[in-house]
């Protein structure tokens, strides 16, 4: 979940190169940051700092031309900068940045102790560069951080700069890092947007390889038996541009406009492409739809999607726990997970054991060469763009809209489910106008210093509801929850009292009626009524209005809930691009 990004090459400010790839990393973890180089006096000068970057500087470093940085994401030990990242061995040849959890740390904390390593901090990273340190009196720089390495237990991606080589050496085993091919300079992060404005020519590591990056080569083995790969970069299609927030004041704002765009234009996506995976599901003797958070709720409405279009059933599951449920897999089940990274740690743990269980692996992710990519049979890229607001939009709208597609195509109908995803297009664009913000805006300032919010749906409504409040409680902090509507009367209806806001879908569909009974039953109870439908009705004490779309109108009503909790965030004086405690792409189990 960590931002990291490294740099060797021709340039002498490396330290201030860094941190600006820092920055653009900085959704990827923002409890500390810190950045060591390498300076012509061949010493390592480090900075270290709690919270987000901001307004900082970096002044202090003099001229260098190697350095990396870190931006974090605690998990072992408190948010402090002795804790912070980089780590340096005792003697200050060696530093480290590390991602993932080393679960053996302690047992390997206890050996480095009795040998003289003096330990400062309460990170399991630290003891990393100590054990590396301590090969390094006996073994070559890159041959001590392969032995190292290979003693770690867990998931974990590190890279280790010495001070006599001016080299990078890199591993991954489960966390992401992606190497950067330059002219006379290269580069190592986490992500492929921070290296973007650098060079499109990257390669992403595959689990159990290491790279030994130096300015003028890049060397890539498996880290098992030191054995040398030929390796092919992949080439970036993505722009800068999208990569930058433009006029907009936050990345989420800028995300959630570029929504009805991209909506368009996967509803022109080729009827071949389409098909394909109409043949790859119609082939498969079970398929299941897997994803984490945001992505678990669109794998709720891919079920009900193809229920209601396709007549076709597809089990939803929470990625986390699919695992504890592979027995029924077979060779011939099908499991597409879903991802805006395709790195996130509990999707790639859930495809790797139904991998071995012989089920056949797709993928709808946003990153192509990510790990999920690469882990899949069958691949269908979201073409969403690059998403760096952490609670993500856009790549939630491009799972629906192909998820829609695909059921028309499996029905038979493909040019409707086209037509659909253009009006939901144009049905979006409507809510973006000043109109319908100005409205959300008022109702949002209205509640702002509520503690609970509840929402409700029925049918395709219900994951819709659990993504609102998703939304609503990732970025603004209110405690939000979404139910299915017919829930309320088995015990929901306890928690709401006297001004207590719901917010509920009642699209025209089948579940209309339903839906507004369920807004009744809260009203009764005291409740105030925030409904998004396509017409009124008495019981709403505010209404916010969605054109009807048919089964694709789940999309701009997410969109609507996307701006309630936007502005809910903004009214609060809240950060909606960086929300506490959590960080873009979910590398940790």
């Amino acid at each position: 979940m960590c931002g990291i990004f490294g740099y060797a090459g021709k340039k002498t400010k490396a330290a201030e190169f860094v941190f600006a790839g820092l920055k653009s990393l900085e959704y990827r973890g923002y409890d500390s940051w810190g950045i060591a180089a390498i300076s012509t006096q061949n010493t390592i000068s480090v900075k270290k700092k709690t919270g987000k970057i901001g307004a900082a500087t970096i002044d202090e470093f003099g001229p260098s031309n190697f350095a990396f940085g870190h931006t974090r994401w605690a998990t072992h030990g408190g948010v402090t900068e002795v804790n912070s990242h980089p780590h340096l061995d005792c003697i200050g040849n060696f530093a480290i940045v590390h991602n993932g959890i080393i679960e053996n740390y302690e047992k390997l904390k206890k050996d480095l102790q009795k040998k003289g390593h003096k330990i400062i901090s309460e990170t399991d990273s630290e003891i990393a560069i100590h054990l590396i340190e301590e090969y390094a009196k006996t073994l070559p720089f890159s041959e001590a951080v392969r032995k190292a390495f290979l003693q770690f237990s867990g998931l974990n991606a590190i890279i280790v700069m010495s001070v006599k080589d001016r080299q990078f050496v890199a591993a991954r085993s489960g966390s992401p890092l992606v190497i950067g091919f330059g002219t006379d300079e290269n580069f190592i992060a986490s992500d492929a947007l921070a290296l973007l404005r650098h060079t499109k020519r990257v390669y992403f590591l595959e689990d159990n390889e290491y790279a030994v990056v130096s300015k003028n080569s890049i060397r890539i083995a498996d880290i098992s038996n030191n054995q040398k790969k030929i390796v092919k970069p992949t080439t970036l299609n993505w722009k800068i541009s999208e990569t930058t927030k433009g006029n907009f004041p936050y990345f989420m704002l800028k995300e959630i406009y570029e929504q009805p765009e991209m909506i368009e234009r996967i509803a022109l996506t080729p009827a071949s492409d389409i098909e394909k995976w109409v043949q790859i599901i119609k082939k498969a003797k079970g398929t299941y739809l897997i994803g984490c958070g945001s992505a678990y709720h669109a794998c709720i409405a891919g079920s009900y999607i193809f229920s209601h279009i396709a007549k076709f059933h597809i089990n939803p599951a929470v990625a986390s726990e699919f695992g504890y449920q592979l027995d029924f897999l077979t060779k011939k089940s099908l499991v597409i997970a879903l991802s805006q990274s395709g790195e996130t740690m509990d999707t790639l743990e859930a495809v790797k054991k139904a991998k071995a269980a012989g089920a056949k692996i797709g993928a709808f992710v946003n990153v192509a060469g990510s790990t999920l990519y690469r882990e899949a049979d069958y691949k269908l890229p979201l073409t969403a763009g690059p998403e760096k607001g952490v609670a993500t939009t856009k790549a939630f709208t491009a799972k629906i809209s192909f998820l829609l597609l695909i059921a028309y195509a499996l029905s038979g109908n493909l040019n409707q489910g086209r037509k659909l995803l253009k009006k939901a297009a144009r049905s979006s664009r409507k809510l973006l106008e000043k109109e319908t913000t100005n409205g959300i805006k008022n109702i949002c300032k209205k509640l702002q210093h509520k503690e609970h919010l509840y929402v409700i749906g029925r049918g395709l409504s219900y994951p819709t509801a659990l993504e609102s409040a998703l939304k609503i409680k990732e970025i603004s902090y209110i405690h939000a929850e979404g139910f299915a509507a017919g829930e309320l009367k088995h015990g929901v209806l306890a928690l709401i009292e006297k001004n207590t806001p719901c917010l509920v879908f009642a699209p025209s569909d089948e579940t209309e009626g339903a839906n507004i009974a369920g807004a009744m039953e809260m009203k009764a109870r005291g409740g105030d009524i925030i409904a998004v439908a396509s017409h009124s009705h008495e019981v709403f004490d505010e209404y916010l209005k969605v054109n009807d779309c048919k089964e694709a109108t789940i999309i701009p009503n997410v969109i609507m809930s996307q701006l309630f909790g936007y502005y809910m965030a903004t009214a609060r004086g809240l950060d909606p691009d960086m929300p506490r405690n959590l960080a873009k792409s979910v590398t940790v189990k």
